[in-house]
C-alpha cells in the first residue's frame, strides 16, 4: 500500500469530484491533482479505470515518498 498523486488535465467539476470521494482533490489552473493515501494496487487500478471511463486525460501517476522516511 502507498500514497499516490494522480494528475489529470483540466479542472474537474463537482460531478466528477464525487466519483473520487476517497481521494483528496486539489484544483490547479490547468489540472486537477487527486491524492490517495494507503492505496493498494487494486484500488489504484480502480481509480485509473474511473478516470478513463469519465473521459479524463491522465497526465501523471506517481507514488509519493513514505512520510516516515
Amino acid at each position: 500500500m502507498g500514497d499516490f498523486e494522480i494528475r489529470v488535465r483540466g479542472r474537474i467539476g463537482d460531478a466528477f469530484r464525487s466519483a473520487f470521494g476517497e481521494l483528496t482533490v486539489v484544483l490547479h489552473p490547468s489540472e486537477t491533482v487527486l491524492v490517495g493515501s494507503g492505496l493498494d494496487q487494486a484500488a489504484l487500478y480502480g481509480i485509473l479505470d474511473r478516470i478513463q471511463a469519465l473521459g479524463l486525460e491522465l497526465l501523471e501517476v506517481r507514488r509519493l515518498p513514505d512520510a516516515c522516511s
